[in-house]
């Protein structure tokens, strides 16, 4: 079974110049089917290449409880939220955002950079990593929107307008402060109103 194409090269240059062999998501999938991966392991593949991911701490979980509580009772009609789903963004990049918001007719099969309305990014040992490098990659891939959200301080950071190395608007929102959701008012929340427990 070929699981790339064949234009594909097989290595990437590393950073410190050595040669790293590139994968592909349908090869990560195909090793994860067969038992070499672990469907847990905590990885994203972003250019062909395996980045891990650190577990996340006890601030983050009792973040995204809350918002998967709260977003999932005031979700509308006509709208899907993916919780820490697999989101390819091509032949060998994949994300694993904390949710990723979808119109239910684009479907969860269907879920690409054009059609996702939203990702979202709780962050806690991560910030830094997902208000920069990743930021920059969602902004290449077109992304249209991108919240990454401190779990320590409740402050997020709202990424707009996608241009191709980075977001051409970000605005910083107070645990105070009201994330307005363009698609959905219902899911408009204000992150220090949340029971954390």
């Amino acid at each position: 079974m070929n699981l790339r194409r064949p234009s594909l090269p097989l290595t990437m240059q590393a950073a410190e110049g050595l040669p790293r062999r590139r994968w592909t998501v349908a090869e990560i999938e195909a090793l994860t089917l067969a038992g070499v991966l672990d469907e847990d392991e905590r990885f994203e593949l972003i250019g062909g290449e395996i980045v891990p991911m650190q577990a996340n701490g006890l601030r983050h979980e009792m973040l995204k409880n809350a918002l998967v509580r709260y977003w999932a009772r005031r979700l509308p009609d006509g709208f899907q939220m993916a919780v820490e789903t697999t989101f390819r963004l091509d032949e060998d990049s994949f994300v694993e955002p904390d949710f990723v918001f979808y119109k239910t007719s684009d479907g969860l099969a269907n879920l690409k950079p054009g059609t996702a309305l939203l990702a979202v990014e709780v962050s806690d040992s991560s910030l830094a990593y997902d208000r920069g490098r990743k930021a920059r990659i969602h902004a290449a891939f077109g992304i249209a929107e991108v919240w990454v959200i401190d779990a320590v301080t409740l402050e997020t950071h709202q990424f707009r307008t996608p241009g191709p190395e980075c977001y051409l608007t970000t605005t910083g929102v107070p645990a105070s402060g009201v994330l307005a959701m363009t698609f959905a008012p219902e899911l408009d929340v204000a992150l220090g109103d949340l029971t954390l427990i």
